[in-house]
């Protein structure tokens, strides 16, 4: 499990540790049943408050993404994998729309949006 910390991009730490398990969830890599960090062994590793590793983790458990067993820790639950991508796919189509939209209104062209993506999308892969 790798999570990488930006102080740059303006989003909370705990929404980082948040979003990049989710994303690890839902891409296969964290497995039902598997123990992730203790919320303890995670703040130290990332060097950040236990409290912002907590709030993290409370946000996965309260959308059914990990589970608490007192005691154990936290793991990752079983989870409808296909229902969970479609909904993403909805929001990105959703995304898309508003952009596209913009860029009509801007007189961008479909080759410039294009281009615009593909430099956002090489720029998250450096």
């Amino acid at each position: 499990m790798e999570i990488i910390i930006r102080n740059t991009g303006g989003q909370p730490i705990y929404e980082q540790i948040y979003s990049q398990l989710k994303a690890q969830i839902i891409a296969g890599v964290l497995t039902p049943g598997e123990a992730l960090p203790s919320i303890r062994a995670l703040a130290k590793d990332l060097k950040i408050s236990v409290i912002t590793t907590k709030r993290a983790y409370d946000e996965l458990e309260a959308e059914g993404f990990l589970y608490t067993v007192a005691g154990k820790g936290c793991f990752v639950t079983e989870k409808n994998l296909d229902l969970i991508r479609e909904q993403q796919l909805k929001e990105l189509e959703n995304h898309l729309t508003a952009a596209a939209g913009l860029a009509k209104s801007c007189s961008v062209t479909v080759e410039e949006l294009i281009d615009m993506l593909r430099v956002l999308l090489e720029e998250e892969n450096v």
